[in-house]
């Protein structure tokens, strides 16, 4: 492991302090970057992901995406957890927290639209990011890809009424076009520059060319990140710092969802002894979500000051340590599970 990855601890605990700090020095800098989007998806974070799973990209071998219906069990895995459990638990988890546990501190109108933002991140699996968590436990981005792009597939078409389920509302309006931006964006745009990037080298060079180029673009995939991490706490600086109990109270849940919601998923990879490439990634698949998403969702429906779109954005903030500390997890018990067959 390079340095980047060994303290990638200590660099996100310093982007988080920088976010925050720069954002509430500097909040004009942060609106102008905030103002740079198409679709509700801001362009910024759009280009600081691409350099985050570019280099996953690289390694996505076009030929071998028809062999991952050979293995189905990892990919019923993570549609089980994202569709049968993730939105129901999350909506439970709300309900529990907010109605039961802090009854007595949140008011009741509050508390119900902290429900609304838990619920619309249990109903968006992760798009984008998952990509680098996958990146970071070493799994099979061919699989990966086939996870992502059959989840994205399942959300055009259940998002709205399993969020309208889960609500209680008949009439949610999805904002369809940053739905489709953000696939096109963060899955389709990166992916067709990384086959195209690999079919060029794998002409010239090999695979050995590819590996080199990878390893070449691996620190810059993490400063994607950290940079990332910056902005989305940048963001967020005023709400972090005149709201810090609230975003206390909303991350909770969120967190008991988090690790509860990975532990299920791990677990059952483990009993159903996929190998760890595609153990880790399923699990992750179905831990993170589609902020993007759901922080649209939630401002188009209650407002932008509203506390479903904050309970979205908390989401927003504690995904990255949360993510890291399942990855640091992830790789330390890789022995739980079958090691591949060595090439022919």
């Amino acid at each position: 492991m390079g340095l980047f990855e060994r303290y990638l601890s200590v660099w996100v605990g310093l982007a988080i302090l920088a976010g925050v700090g720069l954002g509430w020095v500097a909040p004009g800098w942060f609106q102008v970057i905030a103002g740079l989007e198409w679709a509700r998806v801001n362009l910024v974070v759009a280009v600081l992901i691409w350099l985050m799973i570019y280099p996953m990209m690289l390694k996505v071998e076009p030929s071998c995406l028809k062999q991952v219906g050979q293995k189905p069990k990892g990919l019923f895995l993570t549609l089980f957890i994202n569709w049968l459990v993730k939105p129901f638990s999350m909506a439970a988890l709300g309900i529990l927290f907010f109605k039961v546990v802090f009854a007595g501190w949140i008011p009741v109108q509050d508390a119900q639209q902290y429900i609304a933002g838990m619920i619309l991140l249990g109903v968006a699996p992760c798009t984008a990011m998952v990509f680098v968590w996958s990146h970071l436990t070493d799994g099979d981005p061919n699989y990966t890809l086939v996870q992502v792009s059959v989840n994205d597939i399942i959300l055009v078409f259940a998002f709205a009424p399993l969020a309208g389920l889960l609500l209680g509302v008949t009439n949610i309006q999805v904002p369809w076009e940053t739905l489709l931006a953000s696939v096109v964006i963060f899955v389709v745009i990166p992916l067709a520059a990384g086959v195209f990037t690999h079919s060029r080298l794998k002409k010239q060079g090999g695979m050995e060319a590819i590996e080199k180029l990878a390893g070449t673009l691996k620190p810059f995939s993490i400063v994607g990140l950290l940079l990332t991490v910056v902005l989305l706490f940048g963001f967020q600086a005023k709400t972090i710092v005149s709201q810090p109990e609230r975003v206390l109270l909303i991350a909770i849940p969120l967190l008991v969802q988090s690790y509860g919601i990975f532990a299920i998923a791990y677990g059952l990879a483990r009993a159903l002894k996929l190998p760890f490439s595609v153990a880790a990634p399923a699990a992750m698949i179905g831990t993170s979500n589609f902020f993007e998403l759901a922080v649209a969702v939630a401002i188009s429906l209650f407002g932008l000051g509203s506390g479903a779109a904050l309970a979205t954005v908390v989401g927003v903030l504690i995904e990255v340590p949360v993510m890291l500390s399942l990855v640091a997890f992830a790789n330390a018990t890789q022995g739980w599970f079958p090691q591949p067959a060595p090439a022919a």
